[in-house]
């Protein structure tokens, strides 16, 4: 028997009424946006890296999640190339820095940091510009909050 509940599914907007509505966003809008977006791909980025052991180990919800998030990141990747044109059509050619921050993948690389074993190995450093943190010092800060974080949650008692 149907369920009664009605269900609620969102459908992503299409690339060419996404590409349309920024032409109406200011510019720092739409650079918001790409980082936004940049953002959002990270997180996608490192939480397949985390479940791929478990789809490895056969954990089907995991391959599910992994082939999911797979199509998203696309989605995402081809938002942040229609942010980039949006820009360079209104600078004349210029990206003005989009790539900047560009979230690349290589294997099991995140902006050229190896997310797994031995060889961790850092993209070269640059110098922060505007109060921005080079991929190296983003990485560091990471893991230092997450060893506090796991620290937090070997202690006894519990935390609301």
């Amino acid at each position: 028997m149907p369920s009664s509940e009605p269900t609620t599914t969102s459908t992503p907007i299409p690339a060419d009424l996404f590409a349309l509505a920024l032409h109406d966003l200011p510019l720092d809008s739409v650079h918001a946006k790409s980082a936004e977006l940049r953002n959002s791909l990270a997180h996608l980025l490192e939480s397949n890296i985390q479940l791929r052991p478990f789809a490895a180990a056969g954990d089907a919800d995991c391959v599910e999640a992994i082939a999911e998030n797979e199509v998203v990141m696309k989605r995402f990747e081809e938002r942040i190339a229609l942010c980039r044109a949006e820009v360079e059509r209104r600078m004349g050619g210029s990206g003005h820095g989009l790539d900047d921050d560009a979230v690349k993948v290589n294997g099991d690389k995140v902006n050229g940091v190896v997310e797994s074993g031995d060889d961790e190995r850092a993209a070269a450093e640059v110098p922060a510009q505007s109060g921005r943190l080079t991929d190296e010092e983003l990485r560091r800060r990471l893991e230092a909050r997450m060893v506090e974080d796991n620290a937090e949650e070997d202690d006894d008692g519990v935390h609301l």
